[in-house]
């Protein structure tokens, strides 16, 4: 099929799932309902199961009533599973008869695999363990059963707000290893008083290691003077000694690992902990002070995995729709019974260790060795093709919201949200199976079990990661032809984006790929070694263009505070275009890439335009009622605006276009924005953010013989709207540049210097001026005696309009205005009595 018909024939899908036919067949589900009923609206069926058996049944037959599709209407409810809703081969719908799964219009329905925890009451009998400053305070039920067995789960939900797992520190607050012994594969920590290391059943330690944090079961606590020993349960004590990256993190300069121990009735000290006793079959809860705890809705999980939609590779299942429906509560508990060591992105490691000797066929230094599984997702599609979620809802969810594992093909997923998810909002595609080393290029013979065209647009993604700190807002493995498109992400503990896999260079399935247009904010949360967006090996014909990535939090415990990035590359990264994204500086990564790799125009000075246009569409704003808030209690990384940027002057004999033109093309192949220059006579400026001036300034007089370059970044003068008005900054600029010349005389020089050093102190009248004025920002760089100032005001305003408000009613700026012409001259090429020059954009 050519690029053109796949284009045509997937609006056609969407539009035919978004409106199918009044005449299609309708199957009726309520909570009011019965199975034995025949499904329609005046005797609607009680479950999806059924609606789906009778779907089935009459596609079998190949009934009449279906000849312009099925459509199975869920009333409003919140809908129990007991077990997985399966969709098989059989139940595939075709382009003219798809099958939806839709709400009944303006109503809320909800497939739960939860169960309501009910019948709280006040603890009144002495609990041993328990702190003291838990008297009064503590609530206790019954633990739900599960056949003849306590239900063991390892999230609860207070009217929809996650509760926390009592844990030996509270908030963001961790301690720090002393040590980890890899050959006995024990770890040192320091003691604490007040914790019985004596009674340490079931406690699991979760310690921060790199770009991942691993739970670890203990088995035994040791104390030795001031010090406690660990011993962990296998398998996960060999595979955390044994496998290289990400390891324990040893550092006098950052500090060593982070921790926190969990689940032990003994941490349960403060509002918001809960503790499952499953040895007395009990949950204890500290309520906060706005919870009723004798109507509280109280939820556990129970399944791990609500919906599954699975064909296989000779039999895909395709045309079908989900609308408008929520999956919530879904549980994940092999960290309970095997423990969980993250490779990256949230994949398991099920054996990881160092090579003795270094080297595979596709790599001759790799050394790190691992097997992986994936977590299990709330909603898993396989071998599917054309199917869609549209509208639908992902929330207090485990582990991994929606995934599309694997044969996937021409699928949609748009309008959602996913919000509280303990790992990753969405994955999409092969990543390495259980059976294959992650390093190995995945390419496989038969191209049917690659993910291939899939849309991801418009969906909110919004406070997810928050337990496996080291899983992704979207994740792609090995994908061809997938688009991620306007997109808002935020709220999350390691990367917004992350697509790839395989750490290659070598040729493999991914190809074609588009990230564009998302707005990521607010990420990092946790983890470093992150960014807005990130990729892993080649990806031949594939863009990451127009995205708005701003916001990255201060984590607190990272392994190296400053290895954070907007965008990130990573090895073997290939033939990717990296061009138009709007970042608040150029902190950009290029790790170990390979070949063909074009960034052009990224930073803070790309058309503030990609920034108005990134994230959800208009249409879609209705789900930003849903934003997760930011943490006040955390600072972000950098203030966008704020960036300082460095001035390069290139001066020439004699003016021209060819000098022009050839700038223009040397700061696109060197990530500066085009519009980031500005001339005068003969002279040009490069007026942008550069992580290394002088490298930047060395190679313009490399590439520039024929003229003088010099640098500026010796700042002698900086007002900031923010900071000296404490007004709000705009969120669009443009900048205005002049030089002029001090006067040759070394004492005036100084004087100059002087009153630039005082002025906030001595002439406060300025600043008042200037805030006056709407000036964004007002900086002097000095080279020598030339001065370049650079003038930001709102995009759309002009320095002439905006100028004369400085004297309004402040006579003290027309006095320094005065002082100063005594200090200042005109650099060469002006006419007499002109001072400074303006530089056109």
């Amino acid at each position: 099929m050519s690029r053109k018909s796949f284009f045509y024939l997937l609006v056609f899908f969407n539009v035919m799932l978004t409106v199918i036919p009044v005449s299609a067949a309708d199957i009726y589900v309520s909570l009011i309902g019965s199975d034995l009923n025949t499904g329609t609206k005046e005797n609607p069926l009680a479950t999806l199961h059924a609606a789906l058996r009778k779907a089935r049944e009459l596609r079998r037959l190949n009934d009449a009533s279906i000849k312009e599709g099925i459509r199975i209407i869920m009333q409003a409810g919140v809908y129990e599973l007991t077990e997985p809703i399966v969709f098989h081969p059989e139940d595939a719908g075709t382009p003219k008869s798809p099958t939806l799964i839709t709400s009944a219009p303006n109503e809320t329905v909800v497939l739960s695999g939860g169960i309501n925890v009910g019948n709280w009451k006040k603890l009144n009998t002495p609990i041993a363990g328990l702190p003291k400053n838990t008297q009064g305070q503590i609530w206790v039920a019954d633990a739900p059963t599960m056949g003849a067995n306590t239900l063991q789960f390892r999230q609860l939900w207070v009217n929809d707000n996650k509760a926390t797992r009592a844990r030996d520190r509270n908030g963001d607050s961790m301690n720090r290893i002393l040590g980890w012994d890899f050959k006995n594969q024990t770890c040192q920590i320091p003691y604490t008083k007040g914790i019985n290391f004596s009674n340490f059943e079931g406690v699991e330690m979760t310690i921060h290691q790199w770009w991942a944090i691993a739970n670890l079961r203990v088995k035994s606590a040791t104390v030795q003077g001031n010090s406690v020993t660990l011993e962990f349960l296998q398998p996960e004590s060999r595979i955390q000694s044994e496998h290289p990256w990400p390891a324990p993190w040893l550092s006098k300069e950052t500090g060593n690992s982070a921790y926190f121990l969990s689940n032990s009735v003994q941490f349960l000290d403060e509002p918001g902990e809960w503790f499952e006793d499953l040895k007395n079959h009990k949950i204890y809860y500290w309520p906060k002070s706005a919870e009723n705890m004798l109507t509280a809705n109280v939820t556990v999980p129970v399944l791990e995995t609500l919906v599954r939609v699975e064909g296989t590779i000779d039999r895909p299942i395709g045309y079908i729709s989900f609308k408008g429906i929520s999956f919530q509560h879904s549980s994940w508990l092999r960290p309970s019974h095997k423990g969980h060591v993250p490779h990256q992105a949230g994949m398991y490691m099920l054996d990881a260790y160092k090579l003795k000797i270094p080297g595979t066929s596709d790599k001759k230094t790799l050394e790190n060795q691992a097997w992986v599984g994936r977590p299990p997702a709330a909603v898993e599609v396989s071998y599917a093709n054309f199917t869609q979620f549209d509208s639908c809802r992902f929330e207090h969810l485990a582990a991994t919201g929606l995934d599309y594992k694997k044969g996937t093909h021409n699928n949609v997923i748009k309008g959602n949200l996913f919000k509280d998810i303990g790992g990753s909002a969405l994955l999409i595609g092969q990543f390495s199976d259980e059976a294959t080393e992650v390093h190995i290029p995945y390419n496989p013979s038969d191209i049917r079990e690659l993910a291939s065209n899939e849309i991801i647009e418009n969906n909110l993604i919004t406070n997810v990661t928050n337990e496996d700190w080291g899983t992704v807002g979207i994740g792609a493995g090995y994908v061809n032809g997938i688009k991620i498109l306007h997109n808002e992400i935020n709220e999350v503990s390691y990367s917004g984006i992350s697509m790839g896999w395989g750490w290659t260079k070598s040729s493999n399935a991914m190809k074609n790929n588009v990230i564009s247009s998302n707005k990521i904010h607010h990420f990092g949360k946790h983890m470093y070694d992150v960014a807005g967006i990130y990729t892993l090996s080649a990806q031949p014909n594939s863009f990451i263009t127009k995205n708005y990535i701003d916001s990255i939090y201060e984590a607190p415990y990272a392994h190296l505070p400053d290895h954070w990035f907007y965008l990130y590359t990573d090895e073997g990264s290939s033939y990717f275009t990296v061009e138009d994204n709007w970042t608040p500086s150029g902190k950009f990564l290029q790790n170990a890439n390979g070949p063909g790799n074009k960034w052009v125009n990224n930073g803070n000075l790309v058309a503030d335009s990609i920034k108005l246009n990134a994230g959800l569409e208009p249409k879609y704003h209705y789900l930003l009622k849903d934003k997760a808030p930011g943490l006040k209690s955390r600072k972000i990384k950098e203030d966008v605006l704020l960036q300082k940027s460095v001035i390069i002057e290139l001066v020439f004999k004699t003016a021209g276009p060819a000098n022009l033109a050839k700038l223009k093309t040397f700061c696109t192949e060197n990530q500066i924005p085009a519009n980031s220059i500005y001339a005068w006579k003969n002279r040009l400026v490069v007026y942008a953010f550069h992580p290394q001036p002088a490298a930047l300034q060395k190679a313009i007089a490399n590439r520039f013989t024929e003229a003088k370059v010099k640098l500026y970044h010796d700042i002698i003068y900086d007002f900031n709207r923010k900071k000296n008005c404490d007004l709000p900054l705009a969120k669009e600029w443009d900048h205005v540049i002049l030089s002029a010349n001090l006067v040759g005389d070394p004492m005036l020089q100084n004087e100059y210097l002087e009153h630039h050093r005082t002025q906030f102190e001595h002439w406060p009248e300025l600043s008042k001026g200037f805030c006056n004025a709407d000036f964004q920002q007002l900086v002097i760089y000095k080279d020598g005696p030339q001065l370049m100032l650079v003038i930001s005001i709102p995009k759309g305003k002009a320095l002439d309009e905006l100028n004369p408000k400085t004297t309004e009613n402040n006579p003290r700026v027309d006095e320094w205005n005065v002082l100063m012409k005594k200090y200042q001259e005109g650099i060469e090429g002006t006419k007499p009595g002109e001072v400074w020059v303006f530089f056109e954009k």
